[in-house]
């Protein structure tokens, strides 16, 4: 067996402490902004089934193609997969539970990605994600509140140089025009088309218009274009989610060729992009998806929703030059002895009893080493208990961020913590 260093798997990252507390206040602003607009908590696992994402997502997508990772259960042979997309799990989780039998359904979820692709800055193989869902929605307005409301995290956040791009895919007969329309004039280019394009050709032809190859730009510019095979109503949907967006404001880009990578889409379809990121420029994207629900097994319900990188975004503001929070401590206890030990214990539990937060040495160490850890701390004061502390039910209160020294009977300790920390 081999002794070397075992390392975390090439593009599944550690977040380390420090880095955490930017997360941790990252969620707590993103949770507090889903339930302003009414959006409730859903938990799906990270392992699905493997036909799931097969029957969701399409077969012929560069997800499940390339990048599941999927795996037979050792000890019963089910077909599992790591999810690598909250959608569809979501989807499966609300017609399981039959979240849907008398009320329409606004939720999110966050959490855990899995994907096998080359890592590199803003794409990783487990990535995070928040997805937001709203199930049994017809009507445009939930679409333009999605795009709105995502508008008002970027403020919030202070995210610039964001760009809107938006779409309308269409509906089943309107699409299924367009790809006949696309198989017969990429068959007059064949030439032009590279490997992937052509696998592509008959199975899912409207990815090719989100190819990135330079060499069939000009061809796929020429491209039919779904937007003209619309039908009067799927124009009416997409003219009235831009107009609720002019009315506040959003400015945005129609662009023809985005199309997203996953096959439910249908109607609107959205991203969020930004220049900022090198080639991993989307930072949130969605959409429409009024088939998916039937598609697994459901009866049809209309549903639109939308996801975004966190690794993305946190990369964004801290582009923007904004520091890791540093986490909030009231307290450091310092004891040496015994019996100080035994108080030091009593006294620590009291404050937290009381809402302060509070490190309590461990490991022993003389009082000049212990001060050293306290004042390294975060804490605005130590709590100092030695012999004479316990002789007079007493504890010296010492600031560490300037004030002087004072001995508090500990019925008054309470009182002139929270009188230091009011003062910083």
């Amino acid at each position: 067996m081999s002794n070397s260093t075992l390392q975390a798997v090439r593009g599944m990252n550690d977040i380390l402490p420090d880095e955490a507390q930017l997360w941790l206040w990252f969620e707590d602003t993103v949770r507090d902004w889903l339930e302003g607009y009414g959006y409730r908590n859903i938990r799906m696992p990270l392992v699905e089934p493997t036909a799931l994402f097969k029957r969701a997502i399409g077969e012929v997508t560069d997800i499940v193609e390339k990048e599941m990772y999927s795996f037979a259960d050792s000890l019963n042979g089910d077909e599992l997969t790591l999810r690598p997309e909250g959608t569809a799990s979501c989807v499966r989780a609300v017609l399981q539970h039959n979240l849907l039998y008398n009320a329409p359904q606004r939720l999110y979820y966050t959490g855990q990605m899995f994907r096998h692709e080359r890592p590199q800055k803003g794409r990783y193989r487990q990535f995070h994600q928040i997805g937001v869902e709203s199930l049994g929605f017809a009507g445009p307005d939930i679409d333009a509140e999605q795009i709105v409301m995502c508008a008002r995290l970027w403020k919030k956040l202070g995210i610039r140089d964001v760009s809107l791009q938006i779409n309308s895919l269409g509906d089943a007969a309107s699409r299924q025009r367009h790809r006949d329309m696309l198989i017969a004039y990429f068959e007059q280019h064949k030439e032009i088309l590279d490997a992937d394009a052509q696998r592509r050709l008959y199975s899912n032809p409207l990815r090719i218009l989100d190819s990135k190859n330079p060499a069939m730009q000009a061809v796929i510019g020429s491209a039919p274009k779904l937007m003209d095979e619309l039908e009067e109503d799927a124009l009416k949907h997409f003219e009235s989610v831009q107009s609720r967006l002019n009315e506040h404001g959003i400015p945005f880009e129609i662009n023809p060729r985005l199309v997203r990578g996953l096959d439910y889409y249908n109607r609107t379809v959205f991203e969020w992009v930004t220049t900022r990121l090198g080639a991993q420029g989307t930072i949130c994207a969605g959409g429409r998806y009024d088939g998916l629900i039937e598609q697994i097994g459901g009866k049809s319900s209309p549903a639109c929703g939308f996801a975004m990188g966190v690794e993305r975004l946190l990369a964004l503001l801290q582009e923007d030059g904004m520091q890791n929070p540093v986490s909030v401590l009231d307290v450091y206890v310092v004891h040496q002895g015994e019996l100080a030990q035994n108080m030091a214990w009593r006294v620590a539990e009291d404050l937290r009893d009381n809402g302060l937060r509070v490190i309590l040495h461990c490991g022993g160490g003389s009082f000049k080493s212990q001060m050293k850890k306290a004042d390294s701390s975060a804490a605005t004061c130590a709590v100092v208990i030695g012999d004479d502390e316990v002789a007079a039910n007493a504890v010296m209160l010492k600031p560490l961020r300037g004030g002087e020294q004072q001995r508090v009977a500990l019925k008054d300790l309470q009182q002139k913590i929270r009188e230091i920390n009011l003062s910083k």
